[in-house]
């Protein structure tokens, strides 16, 4: 490692983060990633490599080394790194809370030593099971029992909250904290169980758009490209320090019209099937029926939220070409 950098992005070379790294690039910044690319990818960041203001370390969130030295280096904090995917947090819940808890310790206690601001990643899923849509900041969370370990992404990403908070209000260090809500966009792989990129992967090769649940669930799809747009604008806003905001489009629509739209705008024959939950994920999984962001606190900080419909951005994800995973 060597030479300062305007930003560390952890989890750069993931799907959010490559999107963010490339347009901090574009705009003549310069940018450090920390990424252990067991869910990122090389190829995200490929393009990047040969600039003389880009520089990317293999490590881990949980090296408290290898983050003080990544830290150090850097002006500001866009902490991205976390355990993805739905499937990985059923599978591997012990990584799950690790990885989101004490990496994003890690991050806080580095950055403390400078006063170096910091973007933490949140959730939608922090909302849990309310039904008070749409979902506000500062309402409350209903999360299912302790048993269920579908809970423990929701509740390592509130605590990360909690801690960011904390060090917010104790020692002054400037956090932003944002709940993304279903973030999509090309590049984004349905390995981790990502709806819209399966269904198009499905869609694009012929094979049945598999529908998990009854399809009424409802969900808001955000372009990645007008995430980032936030996210930056959120960094750039000294009044969003210390403050929770959601990050998403308030265009709601259910798992099994998504299908649909998927099918009919890739002119595809795939079969739609349903699949009960019981049948594709372990005994006892639970969902959200509902995931609505308010945005309100986002337009009143930035002036701008994702506008981008479902169509559009369907389209967009296509014309790029298959997404990664076949499940």
């Amino acid at each position: 490692m060597a030479g300062r950098f305007d930003y560390l992005v952890t989890g750069g070379a993931g799907f959010i983060g490559s999107h963010l790294c490339e347009r901090l690039i574009s705009e003549g910044r310069s940018v450090c990633v920390l990424d252990d690319l067991s869910t990122g990818s090389i190829g995200n960041i490929e393009t990047l490599l040969t600039s003389s203001r880009f520089e990317f370390i293999q490590g881990s969130v949980l090296s408290v080394e290898t983050v003080n030295r990544s830290v150090d280096m850097c002006d500001e904090v866009i902490h991205l790194a976390a355990a993805v995917g739905v499937e990985n947090v059923i599978n591997k819940p012990v990584e799950t809370i690790e990885t989101n808890v004490s990496g994003t310790e890690n991050i806080l206690r580095a950055a403390r030593k400078n006063n170096t601001k910091v973007f933490i990643a949140s959730t939608s899923e922090v909302y849990g099971k309310s039904w008070k849509v749409p979902f506000k900041e500062d309402g409350d969370i209903v999360l299912g029992p302790t048993s269920r370990n579908r809970w423990s992404y929701a509740c390592s990403k509130a605590l990360d909250e909690f801690l960011a908070l904390a060090y917010n209000h104790s020692y002054g260090l400037p956090v932003v904290i944002c709940r993304f809500f279903n973030t999509v966009g090309p590049r984004q792989s349905g390995r981790y169980g990502m709806v819209l990129p399966r269904f198009i992967n499905q869609a694009l090769t012929g094979k049945p758009i598999t529908v998990f649940g009854n399809g009424t669930q409802t969900r808001c799809f955000s372009l990645v490209s007008e995430v980032v747009d936030c996210v930056l604008a959120l960094m750039d806003t000294p009044e969003a320090v210390g403050k929770v905001i959601n990050i998403g489009s308030t265009e709601e629509i259910t798992i099994l019209e998504l299908a649909r739209r998927v099918r009919e705008i890739s002119v595809s024959e795939s079969e739609i099937i349903i699949v009960p939950y019981e049948d594709a994920y372990p005994s006892g999984f639970e969902d959200m029926q509902r995931r609505v962001p308010d945005v309100s606190r986002l337009v009143d900080l930035t002036g701008i939220r994702p506008e981008s419909d479902t169509t559009s951005i369907i389209r967009k994800i296509i014309e790029y070409g298959i997404p990664e995973g076949t499940q």
